[in-house]
């Protein structure tokens, strides 16, 4: 490690241990507090997965999948050169796409840093003939056209020595050591603080891994083996950017100093995947759904079970239908570039999110929970009902309707039939005015 960069690390680690205090009954900032509103109105953005690992073309995960030693694994940083990277290009794609933030890896559980960090020489400047921070150029990309940036950053880390206790992933690599956990505390804080002093404002930091230090006795969790010492973490981010907002993927309840909660691959509450968070776990925070475009997070280059158009807007009319942003996924390939069926994924997305974004930004829950029918959001006295899968003419909705104004299809004038009754409303909708993946009806209120 260049001497540089050991100095800089003892330093920030003296300034951290006199900085730090906890973060007991936390109270948001009025920042903090306009940029959850903000972010709760944004309901779309864009996740990135992109590491050294896309190299392999076999996910984010592949270090741990395949039991790639610390030895070879360190060599794939050698072939790492993105050429074809062009922040703007990624950043004004997610904007046509309708999205309003990127969340992109700073660093993931292979322990590698896609960013300038002087905490160590594991890092894409140090290690990698590309040589460049693409973390700085995305930042400045989305500063220059008004898109939020967050950094996803991993608690785990397969690679450094310090990690220690080993949580129950990657036990299987050869060439890790034992070290201090303090020291790993203190190394993540230092990074924090680059992340969140070296790239103008930051809107979020996206922790991910927290999982990997609780017991597991073949049927359950249990207790953690560590302590996060998120108490200092989160005072730290909250000190450092007030309104930056933290969410952590841990699958449980929100935790003191969080500002989000997020639902990896699911609903809000529903956890179908069985990793997911419980409906008991369901906070008050804004929400985010975080989904990818075929089946996985990182460059997979034999994942070709992509999404159709009807399931991607299917889902984020039903994460707005829960009141959640959706947070779609690409996983870009080694030499920078996105690939086209999700290029074209996002281009759909956007033509669509010019027509009926409307009916999805700046709302809120709406009066009809979400089913695989239909899902609604409102808008002031204004309700949208998204029909998902409707074939009848006639939409029932039970339980609603005495305050209503008038109704019509999103967007056209006509006047659609209807009836209130004692078990509901009733609305006649014309097979010819159905839209094939989603018809919108506007209900004004009273």
């Amino acid at each position: 490690m260049k001497f540089h960069k050991v100095f800089l690390t003892f330093t920030l680690i003296l300034f951290f241990n006199s900085l730090v205090q906890s973060q007991e009954n936390y109270t948001p900032s009025q920042e903090n507090l306009m940029a959850r509103e903000w972010f709760q109105n944004a309901k779309f953005g864009m996740f990135i997965h992109w590491g050294v690992y896309s190299i392999l073309g076999d996910g984010e995960w592949v270090m741990n999948n395949q039991n790639i030693s610390i030895e070879n694994y360190a060599k794939l940083p050698g072939f790492f050169n993105p050429i074809k990277y062009n922040a703007e290009e990624w950043v004004k794609m997610a904007k046509d796409a309708g999205m309003k933030y990127i969340t992109i890896t700073s660093r993931h559980h292979d322990g590698f840093s896609m960013f300038d960090t002087h905490a160590t020489d594991y890092d894409i400047v140090d290690q990698t003939p590309y040589g460049k921070d693409v973390l700085k150029q995305l930042a400045d990309a989305c500063h220059k056209e008004g898109i939020k940036l967050f950094f996803y950053y991993s608690l785990l880390d397969w690679h450094r020595d310090d990690y220690y206790p080993r949580g129950r992933t990657g036990n299987g690599i050869e060439g890790r050591g034992t070290g201090d956990w303090n020291n790993y505390i203190a190394f993540m804080k230092a990074q924090l603080t680059e992340l969140l002093t070296n790239y103008g404002e930051i809107s979020g930091i996206w922790f991910d891994g927290h999982w990997d230090q609780k017991e597991w006795d073949g049927k359950k969790f249990g207790k953690l083996k560590v302590d996060w010492h998120y108490d200092e973490l989160y005072k730290l981010i909250h000190d450092l950017q007030p309104q930056c907002l933290i969410g952590n993927n841990h699958h449980l309840a929100p935790i003191e100093g969080e500002d989000f909660q997020m639902f990896e691959k699911d609903l809000p509450g529903k956890n179908t995947t069985g990793f997911g968070t419980s409906a008991d776990d369901v906070g008050q925070l804004p929400y985010e759904v975080c989904e990818t475009i075929n089946n996985s997070w990182g460059f997979n280059l034999q994942d070709n079970k992509h999404k159709s158009f009807e399931d991607l807007v299917h889902y984020i009319v039903k994460s707005a239908g829960y009141g959640s942003n959706l947070l779609l996924n690409v996983g870009p390939m080694p030499n920078g570039e996105i690939q086209k069926e999700h290029k074209e994924a996002l281009k759909n997305m956007g033509e669509w999110m010019r027509k009926n974004g409307e009916t999805i930004y700046g709302t809120k829950i709406g009066p009809i929970p979400p089913s695989d029918s239909m899902a609604s959001t409102q808008k002031g006295k204004t309700v949208y009902v998204h029909l998902l899968s409707q074939s009848d003419e006639v939409v029932f909705l039970r339980d609603f309707g005495k305050d209503v104004k008038h109704i019509n299809l999103y967007q056209k004038q006509q006047p659609l039939k209807h009836k209130i009754t004692t078990y509901g409303l009733f609305i006649e909708v014309p097979k010819a005015e159905m839209d094939a993946v989603d018809t919108i009806i506007e209900i004004n209120l009273r």
